[in-house]
C-alpha cells in the first residue's frame, strides 16, 4: 500500500480556500504513482477551531472529499466536526464512508473540551488488506488507547494539529507507539499558523522496528516518496519478538 501525506497550511477557518489549496496540492497526484491513500490533518478545511459552526462538516464539505477520491481512485482520511465530535473520516476510492472516529481525549488545556464532545469507542477498519486503527492529535499522549488495540492494529493513522513548540514530543511520541505495539504508525500534522499558534508539520511515518520510513519536515506539500507500507513485516516484527501477549491489563498500582 503506497500512502500520501498532505501536510497542509489550512486557510483559517475559510473551507473554500482550503479546498482550493487541497485541488492544488492533488494535482501533483497522477495515476503513475499508484497511490491508495491519501491523509490529511485534523480539522482538515477549518483548523483546530473553537467555532463549530466553522469547523462542522456540512454536505457539501462532505461531498468534496467523495469527489476527491473519486476522481483520483485512492481512499481519503480527513478531519472534521460532526454531531459536535472532532473526528478522523475515512472514505473509500468509491467515495463511500468507511470509518468516522470521534476524538476520545479532547484537549481542555485548549478549551476544546468546553466544545465539543469525547468520543467512547476505538474503531477499526480494513484498507487494502491493513487493520488500520484511527486516532486525533491528543489522543497521542495517551498509550492505553494505542494498547487496547494492539492485538487488532497493523498500522496506526493520527491526524493533527500539534504545535510548533511541542514538536519534539510528536516525533518522539509517534516513534514510542510504533515500538511498543510493533506496528506502522502514520503522523499526519499540519503547516502554517492560525491566529494563536505556529505548527511545524513533521508529519511522519514509522515502521512497526520505529525505522523512519518517511519524514516530510517542515513546509506545506503532498509527500509520497517511498511509503510503501508492508503488511509482512507487522507479523515477522511481531513473530520475531511476541512481546505483546507479556502485557498485564489487569495490573493495578497498590
Amino acid at each position: 500500500m503506497k500512502i500520501a501525506i498532505c501536510q497542509l497550511d489550512m486557510a483559517w477557518e475559510d473551507k473554500a480556500a482550503t479546498k482550493q489549496r487541497i485541488l492544488s496540492l492533488l494535482d501533483d497526484v497522477s495515476p503513475q504513482d499508484r497511490v491508495d491513500w491519501v491523509v490529511f490533518p485534523e480539522m482538515t478545511l477549518s483548523g483546530f477551531s473553537m467555532n463549530k459552526e466553522k469547523a462542522t462538516l456540512d454536505d457539501s464539505d462532505l461531498a468534496f472529499f467523495a469527489d476527491l477520491a473519486r476522481q483520483h481512485k485512492l481512499c481519503v482520511s480527513f478531519g472534521g466536526v460532526q454531531d459536535g465530535c472532532n473526528k478522523l473520516i475515512t472514505m473509500d476510492e468509491a467515495g463511500k464512508l468507511v470509518s468516522s472516529y470521534s476524538k476520545i481525549h479532547l484537549y481542555s488545556f485548549g478549551q476544546e473540551d468546553r466544545t465539543y464532545k469525547p468520543g467512547s469507542r476505538q474503531e477499526k477498519f480494513i484498507l487494502r488488506g491493513f487493520s488500520v486503527v484511527p486516532a486525533v492529535c491528543f489522543d497521542l499522549r495517551f498509550p492505553y488507547l494505542f494498547w487496547n488495540a494492539a492485538a487488532e492494529a497493523e498500522l496506526f493513522v493520527v491526524i493533527a494539529s500539534w504545535p510548533a513548540r511541542r514538536a519534539e514530543h510528536w516525533m518522539r511520541l509517534l516513534q514510542a507507539r510504533a515500538i511498543e505495539n510493533q506496528a506502522y504508525v502514520i503522523g499526519v500534522n499540519r503547516t502554517g499558523r492560525d491566529p494563536l499558534l505556529e505548527y511545524s508539520g513533521n508529519s511522519m511515518v514509522f515502521d512497526p522496528l520505529g525505522k523512519v520510513v518517511l519524514d516530510c519536515k517542515e513546509g506545506e506539500g503532498l509527500f509520497q516518496a517511498a511509503v510503501d507500507v508492508d503488511k509482512s513485516l507487522v507479523a515477522k516484527t511481531r513473530s520475531r519478538f511476541p512481546f505483546i501477549k507479556d502485557r498485564r491489563p489487569d495490573f493495578s498500582f497498590a
